[in-house]
C-alpha cells in the first residue's frame, strides 16, 4: 500500500473493548457531518487510500464539500475492501486471472504477482438446474446432475482456491451468493493489518452480480460490476467513478396486513424507475426506517438494479446489530460495528437529515399486494387488477407482427378484430386507449382462448393461454426474507388443510437462498404441507430466476408449441425479462412467495383472487385466497419460535469445506493452469494474444458495417448468452462438433469459461429483435458480405465480416445494456468484432464494461436517434476523431459519417461516453485487463 500523506490529520485510533484499531476519522472535514451515509463511506475510503497521485487532497475536499445540486463531474477512485462473485461470472474471472499469469510470464514478469490483493470470495449458486421436481429426492438428484455437468468447472475453481492467495470458494449446495453474503460473509466493519497496524474501516465491495446491492440493506456499500472490473479490483485497481447524486427516500408508516416486503419492493421499484435514478445512489431515511426489518431492507437493496440505481443504502442502527447477532457474528465484531459507526457519524439518527440531491417519500401503510410483469420488474400491477391487466397484455403475445390475431385464436375473435384495426405487436397502453378503445375493451372483457386437451399423469386437462406452467419460489430477493418465506409455508399449510391442490400442469419448485430456510421450515413443521403442493426442495441456488428452471412438463410443452400458447411463469425473483425464464414461457410475473403458492393453486394468471374461489374445500364450500392467507401476527409468532442463532452458526461453521462430492474432486496443482485441449467448459481466451508491453495507438474506424440495429431497453439478457443452448444454434453446433450430446449441453452460464461457446451465443436471445430484419426474432442479422445481404446468424455473419477485415458497429435505442452486470455482454460484443456501439443512452455497468473490453460507447446527439437521422442499418460507417485519445485527451464528441447504398451520407456528432480519465486509460490500452497487466509488468 502506498504511504498515506494524511493531509487532513484524520489518522487516529479507536478503542473497542481491549482492542485498539487505527481509523481515519471523517468528522474533522468541513461538510462531512451532513453528507449522506453512503458518501461518508466513500469519504473515509478516500482518506484512507490517499496517495497524493491517484487520490489527492483535492478529491477528498470535493467529496466532503459535495454540492448536492450539481451534476456529477468529479472523478474519484473508490477502492473496495473485497470482491464477491458467483460462479457464472466468477469462473471467467478466474479463467482470465489464470490467463494473465501466463501473459505475465510471456512479457517477462513473475506470474505469481497475479493474485487477488483484496479478499475475493466466490459462491457457487448459479449452476443447479431444476431437472427433477415435485418429489422427495429432487434436491439430491439435482445436485448429482449438477456435479456431472460441471465437474470440469468445479475442478478449475478448486485449483484456483489453492493457486491464488486470498481467494475462497463456497461450494455448491450451500446457498445463493447474496444471501450467504448478508448472513455470513459481510463484515460491516472490516479489519486488516497494514504495516503492522490493525486498521478498521467500512466493509465495501464490488460483486460480479448486479444484485450485490442486497448487502446495502446491512449498511455495506457495494454494487455489481462486470467481471472485468471485478478482476481489476482484485488486482488492486480502484474503481473509477463520478461522485454521484444521492436520492433521499423517506420511509414512514408500516406495512399493512395482507401486504408483504415483496409488495413494498415492487412499489419502490416502480417509483424509482419513474423518477429516474440510473447512475445515482438511493438512500433510505426517516422514522420509518427503524420499522423496516433487516430482511426487508435487504429485499429492497437487492432490487437496486431493477430501479436502476448504483446502490440502495440503509444506514447502520440497532436493527443491523440485532441481525448480526442473530446470524452468528461474534460479540466482538458487533461491538466494533457499533463503536465504529457511532464514532464516524454513520449511525442512523432520524432526528438529523442529510443533504440529498433529490427526494421521494413512501408511506408504507399505502402499499397494496402486487405483482410485476409480464416482462419487466418495474411494470407493477396491483393484485386486484391482475386479471384485467393480463387480458390486456395477452394481445401482445397472440397478435403477430402485422397486427393480425394468430391463427390459433378463436375464429370468432379473428372476425371481430380485423387486421386493419389490430394494434401492433408492441402497442402501448396509451395508443390502445387513444386509437382503438373498442378492441381493447374486447380483449379486456373477453378471454382470448385456445385450449389444448392433454393427459398428464393419467389426468385429462386443458392447457390454455395464461396457464401457470412454472410456479417457483426462488432467488435471493425473497428467499432471504423469513417473513415472506414463512407466509408462503403457512399459506400452503392452510391450503392443504382445506383440501386444495395444485393443478397437474404446474411445475412447482422451492429453491431457498440458504440452508437456514430449510432449518426453520423443519423446526416449524412446514415441509409436509409445501411438499403436498409439490414445492419440494430442488436445490440451494438461483434456479428459475436466471433461466435454470429446467424444462416445463413435457405434455404442457407440446401443447404450448403445437398451439402457440402464451403460458406464464410466476416466480419470487427479481428478473422476468423476455426469454429469460424458459423458452416455452412467453409471459413472466414476479410475485411474493405466498402469491407464488396462490397462483400455483389457481393454475392460471387469468384469475381474480377477490371474486373467484381457488377450489372447493373438503367441506364442499368454496375456498378463497382470503380464507387461507395467514395473518402477519401468526407469521411473526411462528418465525420467533423457529429461527435461532444456532441455525446460522451450525450451517456456516465450515462453509468453505463442502460436502463429500466437493471434497472428492481431483484438484489440479501448480502456479499456472494446465489447459485441457478437449475441454468445452474452460478454455484459454485470446485477450492477450500478441500483446506488447506498450499499447498501439488508438485508430479511427472506417468501413464499418452494422451487425445489429436494436430498439429501446435492450438488456444484457438480450446480448449476453444465458439459459439453455439450442441444438440448432451456433453454440449447439459447436458442442455437437466437439462430441457433446444434446442432453449434456448444460447452460450458457455454466460454459462461461469457454469463449468459443459464449461468442456463438452473443446476441442470440430468442426474443432479440434486430431491426435489420422484418418480423424476425432471435440472433439473426443481414450479412452484407454476401450478395443480396441474406439473413444469417449473428455469429456466422460476424465471422464473415472478420474474414474481410470489416469492423462492426451496433445501433441501439434508450437504456442499452440494462439488467444484470454480465461481463460477457461486453466480452462477446468485442470478440464478434464490434468496435463501437451508438445508442441513445446506456445503463451504467454495461457502458463501463464496453470500455473495459476496448469497445467505444457513443451516444446519439440529444434528441436524436437512428430513426430521426434516417439510418436503417444498411449504411457503411466511418468514425473519426477518436485518435485525440493518443494525445492524452478525451474528445467530447466524434464525427460519424454513414454512407447509404445510394452514396448519400448522413453525418452527425456522437457523444463519446468515456466519462473518466481512468476509462480513457483503459480504452487506450485496448481494455482494462491489458492496462492492469502492463501496470504490473512495469511495477
Amino acid at each position: 500500500m502506498s504511504t498515506n500523506p494524511n493531509s487532513f490529520g484524520a489518522k487516529g485510533t479507536l478503542e473497542v473493548g481491549d482492542r485498539s484499531y487505527g481509523i481515519y476519522r471523517i468528522g474533522g472535514l468541513e461538510g462531512a457531518e451532513t453528507l449522506p451515509y453512503s458518501l461518508k463511506v466513500l469519504l473515509e475510503n478516500l482518506l484512507r487510500t490517499e496517495d497524493g497521485a491517484n487520490i489527492t487532497a483535492d478529491h477528498i475536499r470535493a467529496l466532503s464539500g459535495w454540492d448536492k445540486d450539481a451534476q456529477p463531474d468529479t472523478e474519484i477512485q473508490f477502492t473496495p475492501a473485497r470482491v464477491i462473485m458467483q460462479d457464472f461470472t466468477g469462473v471467467p474471472c478466474i479463467v482470465d486471472l489464470a490467463t494473465m499469469r501466463e501473459a505475465m510470464g510471456d512479457l517477462g514478469g513473475d506470474p505469481t504477482k497475479i493474485n487477488p490483493l483484496a479478499p475475493a470470495e466466490l459462491v457457487i449458486d448459479h449452476s443447479v438446474i431444476i431437472d427433477v421436481f415435485g418429489r422427495p429426492d429432487a434436491f439430491e438428484r439435482n445436485v448429482e446432475i449438477e456435479y456431472e455437468r460441471n465437474g470440469e468447472r468445479y475442478q478449475f475453481l478448486r485449483w484456483g482456491q489453492t493457486a491464488f492467495e486470498d481467494f475462497k470458494v463456497v461450494p455448491p449446495g450451500t446457498g445463493i451468493v447474496h444471501q450467504v453474503n448478508i448472513e455470513h460473509l459481510a463484515r460491516v466493519t472490516m479489519t486488516r493489518e497494514v504495516e503492522g497496524e490493525l486498521l478498521a474501516y467500512p466493509d465495501t465491495l464490488v460483486g460480479t452480480d448486479s444484485h450485490t446491492t442486497m448487502v446495502n440493506g446491512l449498511g455495506v456499500l457495494g454494487w455489481g460490476v462486470g467481471g472485468i472490473e471485478a478482476e481489476a479490483a482484485m488486482l488492486g485497481q480502484p474503481v473509477s467513478m463520478l461522485i454521484p447524486r444521492v436520492v433521499g427516500f423517506k420511509l414512514s408508516g408500516s406495512i399493512p396486513s395482507g401486504a408483504t416486503a415483496t409488495d413494498v419492493v415492487l412499489t419502490i421499484t416502480e417509483m424509482l424507475r419513474d423518477h429516474g435514478v440510473v447512475g445515482k445512489f438511493v438512500e433510505f431515511y426517516g422514522e420509518g426506517v427503524a420499522q423496516v426489518p433487516l430482511a426487508n431492507r435487504a429485499t429492497i437493496g437487492n432490487m437496486s438494479p431493477e430501479f436502476g440505481s448504483t446502490a440502495a443504502m440503509f444506514p447502520i442502527d440497532q436493527v443491523t446489530l440485532d441481525y448480526l447477532r442473530l446470524t452468528g457474528r461474534s460479540e466482538e465484531q458487533v461491538a466494533l460495528v457499533e463503536a465504529y459507526a457511532k464514532e464516524q457519524g454513520m449511525w442512523a439518527d432520524p432526528s438529523k437529515e442529510a443533504r440529498y440531491s433529490e427526494y421521494l417519500e413512501l408511506d408504507l401503510s399505502t402499499v397494496v399486494p402486487s405483482i410485476a410483469g409480464p416482462k419487466r420488474p418495474q411494470d407493477r400491477i396491483e393484485l386486484t387488477n391482475a386479471k384485467k391487466q393480463f387480458r390486456a397484455d395477452l394481445k401482445n403475445y397472440v397478435v403477430d407482427g402485422n397486427g393480425i390475431l394468430k391463427s390459433s385464436v378463436d375464429k370468432e375473435l379473428q372476425d371481430t378484430f380485423p387486421a386493419s384495426d389490430a394494434p401492433s405487436h408492441d402497442a402501448t397502453e396509451e395508443s390502445e386507449e387513444a386509437g382503438r378503445p373498442e378492441h381493447s375493451a374486447l380483449l379486456n372483457g373477453d378471454r382470448v382462448t385456445n385450449p389444448a386437451t392433454v393427459s398428464i399423469s393419467g389426468q385429462e386437462v386443458q392447457i390454455d393461454h395464461g396457464h401457470v406452467a412454472i410456479a417457483s419460489i426462488t432467488s435471493c430477493t425473497n428467499t432471504s426474507n423469513p417473513s415472506v418465506m414463512m407466509a408462503a409455508a403457512m399459506l400452503a399449510k392452510n391450503a392443504v388443510e382445506k383440501g386444495l391442490s395444485v393443478p397437474p400442469w404446474v411445475k412447482t419448485s422451492m429453491a431457498p437462498g440458504s440452508k437456514v430456510v430449510t432449518g426453520y421450515y423443519d423446526k416449524a413443521g412446514m415441509w409436509p404441507y409445501l411438499e403436498k403442493l409439490g414445492f419440494h426442495l430442488v436445490g440451494y441456488g438461483c434456479t428459475t430466476c436466471i433461466g435454470n428452471s429446467g424444462p416445463i412438463i413435457d405434455e404442457v410443452s407440446k401443447a404450448v408449441n403445437d398451439k402457440d400458447l402464451a403460458v406464464v411463469s410466476v416466480l419470487s425473483g427479481n428478473r422476468n425479462f423476455e426469454g429469460r425464464i424458459n423458452p416455452d414461457v412467453k409471459m413472466n410475473y414476479l410475485a411474493s412467495p405466498p402469491l407464488v403458492i396462490a397462483y400455483a393453486l389457481a393454475g392460471t394468471m387469468d384469475f381474480d383472487f377477490e371474486a373467484e374461489p381457488l377450489g372447493k374445500g373438503t367441506d364442499g364450500n368454496d375456498v378463497y385466497l382470503r380464507d387461507i392467507w395467514p395473518s402477519p401476527d401468526d407469521v411473526e409468532a411462528t418465525i420467533a419460535t423457529s429461527i435461532s442463532r444456532d441455525m446460522f452458526t451450525e450451517d456456516y461453521a465450515d462453509v468453505f469445506a463442502g460436502d463429500h462430492r466437493w471434497q472428492s474432486l481431483p484438484t489440479p496443482a501448480g502456479d499456472t493452469f494446465e489447459w485441457a485441449e478437449d475441454s468445452t467448459y474452460v478454455r484459454k481466451p485470446p485477450y492477450f494474444d500478441g500483446m506488447q508491453r506498450e499499447p498501439s495507438p488508438v485508430e479511427d474506424i472506417s468501413g464499418a458495417r452494422v451487425l445489429a440495429k436494436l430498439g429501446d431497453s435492450v438488456t444484457t439478457d438480450h446480448i449476453s448468452p444465458a439459459g439453455s443452448i439450442k441444438a440448432d444454434s451456433p453454440a449447439g453446433k459447436y458442442l455437437s462438433e466437439h462430441g457433446i450430446e444434446r442432453k449434456d449441453f448444460n447452460s450458457y452460464g455454466s460454459r462461461r469459461g469457454n469463449h468459443e461457446v459464449m461468442i456463438r451465443g452473443t446476441f442470440a436471445n430468442i426474443r432479440l429483435r434486430n431491426e435489420l430484419l422484418d418480423g424476425v426474432e432471435g440472433g439473426f442479422t443481414r450479412d452484407f458480405t454476401r450478395e443480396g445481404a441474406p439473413q444469417e446468424t449473428i455469429y456466422d455473419a460476424a465471422q464473415n465480416y472478420a474474414e474481410q477485415g470489416t469492423p462492426l458497429v451496433i445501433l441501439a435505442g434508450k437504456e442499452y445494456g440494462s439488467g444484470s452486470s454480465r461481463d460477457w455482454a461486453a466480452k462477446g460484443t468485442r470478440l464478434l468484432g464490434v468496435k463501437a456501439v451508438i445508442a441513445e443512452s446506456y445503463e451504467r455497468i454495461h457502458r463501463s464494461n464496453l470500455i473495459g473490453m476496448g469497445v467505444l460507447p457513443l451516444q446519439f446527439p440529444e434528441g436524436q436517434n437512428a430513426e430521426s437521422l434516417g439510418l436503417d442499418g444498411t449504411e457503411t460507417y466511418a468514425i473519426s476523431g477518436i485518435t485525440a485519445l493518443n494525445d492524452g485527451t478525451t474528445p467530447k464528441s466524434v464525427k460519424v459519417s454513414a454512407t447509404k447504398e445510394s452514396g448519400e451520407t448522413v453525418d452527425f456528432d456522437a457523444v463519446v461516453r468515456i466519462d473518466t480519465p481512468g476509462e480513457a486509460d483503459y480504452y487506450r490500452n485496448d481494455g482494462i485487463l491489458q492496462y492492469v497487466l502492463r501496470s504490473l509488468v512495469s511495477a
